[in-house]
């Protein structure tokens, strides 16, 4: 690791930009680039398959499902391999490679499925390479992800005020990077061609590597490995660490290729897993935890659970909400008609638009000392995602004259899943640190990230609950279909509500066994 002292020193020997060190904006726009390639494809995704393969509602969820799982499963890995061996520069690169590949990969789109008699006849090939450059995703989000974080963090010393403000500064690059690419990349696809979506996908990805690898002077080698003598060492048939570990991603890419068509595989090892540091944790805290300790290990457990339904909720918006909003919305806004994808630039708007109001709130009530707890903020969050849904189905309930639901209600559970979103997020693996035993703070660190991805597959067997049958990609009777997504989202609307609640009533109890962390 690098020397904290040195750390401390950075920030007088950078040139600034802003009030702010250079390597930030290098680390700003390599961020925002890579979210404009992941959130681009991420909303172009579903619809590519049902509309383009024309697969079933169910197929194409089973695909994204796996996909979301081990892209946020993957960072655990990456992240362990960077501090380990690889430092974060050159994780971050080879990251990049593998995204600029992926994304380049999926504007491959082969010919367009077509029924005969009955049966979808597809370009199977095709299809296959789509995998494979999901699979590359899969892997780079994993390299890259956790390690441009990282690297922020290097740039400034551990008292240095500024450090705060230039992770929000950062925080706004991805969302901005979401934004751009959210209404641009699904626009493009969804109107002139799949291919030019994801390739401009692909694109963005590419800048993002040339801007990282352009402005490594301004990162003052504080991304280096931490002991480069050890990546040089021979340790398998005269190859080096550094590129056994590079070579290793090939078997890797190969398993991912082969789970991301596998949803069930990817759900049950993702459960498994959880049940397995699950127990690993209580056996932890049953037999080297003292009371304090253990309370506070309990509440982290409680509200990483919670997070799991918060996130299965939230995250129906690449799914359901998707689908909800090319099948059975009026899309027409201010005389602007909207692409059923560029509705998921809504909630990079919205945390724009709320987070310094949020940022604001929360300091203001701390001044009157009536700030919410943590558990209370978490309950909050989980309601507001409830009542995103609630929305919804009011609107559902009330269609036009052509049988569609007005595009502001989908508005709505933006801004509400987005403000519940503000309230749990932020302060979530802050909480990790704060509650979590010194020693295990990696492992629980480790438990928040795989709850997350957990979440993701879940959230797709949900969406399925509302699984349509179309012809040619088309819904045949909207009535029907509407019936059938107001049907999920009523049931989405009670859990949230009533896990919100049962959360908020927990609080107190769970406030006492935080012993006095906020």
């Amino acid at each position: 690791m690098t020397d904290s002292s040195n750390i401390a020193a950075v920030p007088e020997n950078q040139p600034q930009f802003l009030g702010h060190p250079v390597g930030l904006y290098v680390c700003f726009l390599t961020e925002m680039w890579e979210r404009f390639s992941f959130y681009g494809m991420k909303y172009l995704l579903l619809l590519y398959l049902t509309k383009y393969h024309l697969f079933s509602d169910a197929g194409g969820l089973d695909v994204l499902g796996s996909y979301a799982g081990l892209v946020y499963a993957m960072p655990v890995i990456g992240g362990m391999l960077a501090d380990r061996y690889l430092g974060m520069r050159k994780a971050v690169t080879f990251g990049a490679i593998l995204l600029c590949l992926g994304h380049l990969g999926l504007a491959y789109e082969g010919f367009q499925a077509y029924m005969v008699d009955g049966e979808v006849i597809r370009d199977n090939g095709a299809i296959q390479v789509f995998y494979f450059s999901l699979a590359l995703i899969i892997m780079g989000v994993g390299f890259l992800k956790p390690n441009i974080s990282t690297i922020v963090g290097q740039l400034y010393g551990k008292e240095d005020a500024r450090r705060d403000s230039g992770f929000t500064i950062f925080y706004m690059g991805i969302n901005l990077g979401s934004f751009i690419a959210t209404l641009s990349v699904t626009y493009l696809g969804e109107t002139y061609g799949w291919g030019y979506g994801f390739g401009l996908a692909g694109i963005g990805m590419v800048l993002g590597l040339i801007i990282f690898l352009s402005g490594q002077k301004y990162l003052f080698g504080y991304a280096e490995p931490s002991n480069p003598a050890l990546l040089k060492q021979k340790v398998f048939a005269g190859i080096n660490r550094e590129w056994l570990i590079y070579f290793a991603t090939i078997p890797a890419l190969a398993l991912m290729w082969q789970l991301v068509q596998y949803n069930p595989v990817v759900h049950n090892t993702l459960v498994g897993l959880s049940f397995i540091v699950l127990f690993g944790i209580i056996w932890f805290m049953v037999t080297q935890c003292t009371k304090e300790e253990r309370d506070r290990m309990t509440v982290l457990i409680v509200l990483t659970v919670s997070t799991v339904v918060f996130w299965a909720l939230f995250e129906q918006s690449a799914s359901s909400m998707t689908l909800y909003a090319d099948r059975v919305l009026d899309r027409s806004i201010w005389g602007f008609e909207a692409t059923a994808g560029q509705f998921g630039a809504l909630n990079a708007f919205f945390i724009i638009l709320f987070a310094p109001l949020f940022a604001w709130l929360w300091i203001a009530l701390a001044r009157r000392k009536i700030e919410p707890s943590t558990p209370v903020k978490f309950a909050l969050g989980i309601i507001q995602a409830g009542l995103g849904f609630g929305a919804l189905v009011y609107g559902a309930n009330h269609p036009n004259e052509a049988g569609l639901v007005g595009a502001w209600w989908l508005v709505l559970a933006y801004a509400l899943h987005t403000m519940g979103e503000l309230c749990l997020s932020p302060v979530g693996l802050s909480a990790v640190t704060k509650l979590a035993v010194p020693k295990v703070v990696g492992v629980m660190m480790g438990a928040w990230f795989l709850a997350t991805a957990y979440s993701e597959v879940l959230a797709t067997q949900l969406a399925k609950l509302a699984a349509i049958d179309t012809q040619a990609g088309q819904v045949a009777d909207i009535p029907t279909a509407l019936a059938s997504y107001n049907e999920l989202f009523s049931f989405l609307f009670y859990v949230g509500i009533g896990f919100g609640v049962f959360m908020l009533l927990l609080s107190p109890w769970l406030r006492k066994r935080m012993h006095g962390v906020h």
